[in-house]
């Protein structure tokens, strides 16, 4: 394959060459969204001081985002003591907030790769993933009031639990749509910013979300 450059041929690729790049490409994609920096050499050549600085870096970021999370539980610990069973379906909610935005981040930062969706269809794709997350906020919905039943919780509880799950996924679909396709139109990499920092930065706000319809329902301060 000719390499052009303004015009002119400077040189050419082999088939092997070219595997190898987009193998390089890809690889270094799915570090990034792991959060972690890419490896520059095969995993079993690389020493642990090595992974330590590749990896240290955005669980350090991850660390400080987490703080955020812990900041939004101390702020509402009044409205916890005094409905303790909200206290039990926090690890749920985050956790399917979380989830939900790695699918979506996954999904759509692999599209963007290979050209399947570009800056215009930033309304398209917003639609589709809200559409699609009504449909699974509405069964994680009804699974939630299951859950809660089971449980022998309340039933003001059971209806906030039920509906924290519907906002909390409409939500992520929203946070996760819109991130990259933002980063990809000011000219960032979208799988730079990793799937576990969006599922961070659900995690806190699906927390004020869960907490400020548990205040609402049961007139808390």
């Amino acid at each position: 394959m000719p390499v052009v450059e303004k015009g002119e041929l400077v040189g050419c690729l082999m088939e092997k060459e070219i595997a190898h790049l987009l193998e390089d490409d890809v690889t270094e994609d799915v570090h990034r969204q792991g959060a972690t920096l890419p490896l520059d050499k095969p995993y079993l050549e690389i020493s642990p001081w090595t992974l330590w600085k590749k990896r240290s870096v955005w669980l350090l970021l991850l660390f400080v985002a987490e703080a955020y999370t812990s900041s939004v539980i101390q702020h509402f610990e009044e409205a916890l003591e005094s409905a303790i069973a909200l206290a039990f379906f926090i690890p749920l909610l985050i956790g399917t907030g979380g989830n939900s935005g790695t699918q979506i981040t996954s999904t759509l930062v692999r599209s963007m790769a290979l050209g399947e969706v570009r800056l215009r269809d930033m309304g398209r794709v917003i639609r589709k993933e809200m559409t699609t997350s009504l449909l699974i906020a509405i069964t994680l919905g009804l699974a939630g009031c299951l859950r809660a039943w089971m449980m022998g919780i309340g039933m003001e509880i059971t209806l906030i639990v039920s509906l924290t799950l519907v906002c909390i996924t409409l939500w992520s679909a929203v946070v996760s749509s819109v991130i990259p396709l933002t980063l990809k139109r000011v000219g960032i990499d979208p799988a730079v910013v990793s799937a576990p920092f969006i599922a961070t930065l659900i995690d806190g706000t699906g927390l004020i979300i869960y907490f400020k319809i548990a205040q609402h329902f049961l007139g808390l301060s």
